[in-house]
């Protein structure tokens, strides 16, 4: 088995996020190039530039 490390890691995260006015909600799994103890925090940032936030990481998975 094979584990990435350093800049080459990346995390199968799958999560629930909203988006505020007009209020929508989504459930997606994506991957985020960090490794999955520090997925949550580059996720939020990914989101955030998309105008959501997130409200729960439901899984993380090392890819």
């Amino acid at each position: 088995m094979l584990v990435a490390t350093g800049a080459h890691a990346a995390c199968e995260v799958e999560y629930k996020a909203k988006r505020d006015k007009p209020l929508a909600l989504y459930y997606d799994v994506t991957t985020v190039n960090a490794p999955c103890a520090s997925a949550e925090a580059a996720l939020r940032a990914q989101l955030a530039k998309k105008g959501l936030t997130l409200l729960k990481v439901l899984s993380k998975k090392e890819k």
